[in-house]
């Protein structure tokens, strides 16, 4: 982490500053409003201390429902110009290890005085929205609310439930309304994913992995892919961040925007298509890409991650740009979205604690609290510690991996190439889930090739797992 300009530890001055903070915060003002009495829930991984957001939704006449995302008011508590703040928009991120995970803030504010924890009440700006039959988003609104969390749920749970292979989790069936509630938010997250996919949000499915300790001995790296819970907050976040990043825009302000821009590398991408009878269209289509991914999970569902995985590293990473009133710096092109920023993660992502402080100037009337010079600055930066902290989780999980195939060589594996340039051949083995390099037989080879390897070497120390084509 020092390495790449990441702060480990919090400084003296910040455990001071977070120490002085006996209680969260209240109503900010008069404008605040009580929806305590709504049923609210968070939804987020079992062991997730950190909550950003609460959902909870009212049907409407006509089919249609009122959405309402909640989004912990870390800014109440964490000034700009602070220790903590300056912490935060160091790192911009927290940075999340198979080794340990190093909280962007005080794990004190994060998981306890800014988190939307169960039972505790809390200050939040609510982004409400009205989803329609068809998935379309109408009278939105974002205002400063308390709110209480009445359940905390945990994704693979809840998401049992939703597929009908287990019964209801016990904190649903203890909250009365609560099961009703969530297949109502289930039904409504589908119609969003419908219509987006209508407009060509691309089906990817990014395999992550989650390492499992006997005791403190690192025993796997389990990969874990989708769910319908994680999709039902995926879709309610991308919501709240287009109506945020809208709002923003109509009230002349500036905005830190997320952008995906068109690919680069769409010829590879059109190039991985072919061997499967797939024929892309020359210049860069979310549509048509995303037909095509639908047509390969519906085909080869068991192979769809790889695939996913190949896509992703040709579409390149998003990153933070600012948008000033009246211009438009482009859209996201995997989400098929014009408009939008990041909001929903405050505890955990500096520009949505930036973005927070933009939606509190505006609804008080005030001018902005960053100029259009500061937030390209912000937005620079910001790319920067994101691209930096995802090299350092990418290292220490290649150090987990290097670390569980040391007794495994010679041993051979099914793998599937994942980067392919002058810089290196990269393959992916399913067991443990992890990348290494390709260092004999990769002449010729491209993304989404599948190859026979050995492995080779591994080093623990450089995060070094290295495989030869079999």
């Amino acid at each position: 982490m020092l390495e790449r300009g990441l702060l480990p530890a919090f400084s003296p001055a910040v455990l001071k500053e977070t120490d002085s903070l006996t209680d969260a915060a209240g109503p900010a003002d008069a404008s605040c409003r009580d929806l305590r009495g709504l049923l609210w829930a968070s939804i987020d991984n079992d062991d997730s201390l950190d909550l950003d957001q609460l959902t909870v939704a009212e049907p409407l006449a006509g089919d249609a429902a009122k959405l309402l995302v909640a989004i912990a008011d870390v800014d109440a508590l964490v000034k700009d110009g602070s220790a903590i703040n300056g912490h935060a928009r160091t790192n911009t991120t927290s940075v999340y290890t198979a080794a340990q995970i190093f909280p962007m803030l005080p794990e004190r504010l994060s998981t306890n005085l800014t988190s939307l924890g169960e039972g505790v009440d809390r200050q939040a700006l609510v982004v409400e929205m009205v989803v329609g039959s068809g998935g379309a988003l109408s009278e939105p609104s974002v205002y400063p609310a308390i709110v209480r969390n009445h359940a905390k749920l945990a994704y693979n749970a809840l998401a049992a439930w939703f597929d009908g292979v287990s019964p209801a989790p016990p904190r649903v069936l203890a909250v009365d309304g609560l099961a009703e509630q969530l297949r109502l938010q289930d039904s409504l997250a589908q119609r969003l994913r419908r219509l987006r996919g209508q407009k060509g949000a691309l089906t990817l499915e990014a395999l992550e992995t989650r390492p499992v300790f006997d005791g403190d001995v690192l025993s796997d790296l389990v990969p874990e892919g989708r769910n319908r819970a994680k999709d039902l907050i995926e879709d309610f976040m991308i919501a709240a961040n287009g109506v945020t990043a809208r709002f923003l825009d109509s009230r002349q302000f500036p905005s830190l925007r997320r952008v995906l821009r068109s690919p680069e590398r769409w010829a590879k991408i059109v190039s991985l298509a072919e061997p499967f009878g797939e024929h892309l269209p020359p210049e860069p289509s979310s549509l048509a890409l995303d037909a095509f991914l639908r047509q390969r999970r519906a085909a080869d569902p068991a192979r769809f991650a790889d695939l996913s995985l190949s896509v992703i590293k040709l579409l390149g990473r998003g990153e933070y740009v600012v948008e000033p009133p009246g211009f438009h710096v482009g859209g996201h092109f995997g989400l098929a979205l014009k408009d939008y920023t990041h909001s929903t993660a405050p505890n955990r992502r500096f520009p949505d604690l930036v973005t927070q402080r933009l939606l509190k100037a505006a609804l008080s009337g005030a001018a902005p609290p960053y100029t259009v010079e500061e937030l390209r600055l912000l937005a620079a930066h910001c790319t920067e510690q994101e691209d930096n902290a995802t090299k350092v989780e990418r290292r220490v999980r290649k150090s987990a991996a290097a670390l569980l195939l040391s007794s495994r060589i010679g041993q051979r594996f099914d793998a599937i190439v994942t980067g392919a340039s002058a810089k290196g051949t990269w393959v992916r083995i399913a067991r443990p889930a992890t990348e290494g390099r390709l260092v004999r037989g990769y002449h010729g080879l491209e993304v989404g090739d599948r190859v026979h390897v050995e492995l080779v070497e591994t080093d623990f120390e450089r995060g070094f797992v290295d495989f030869a084509r079999s």
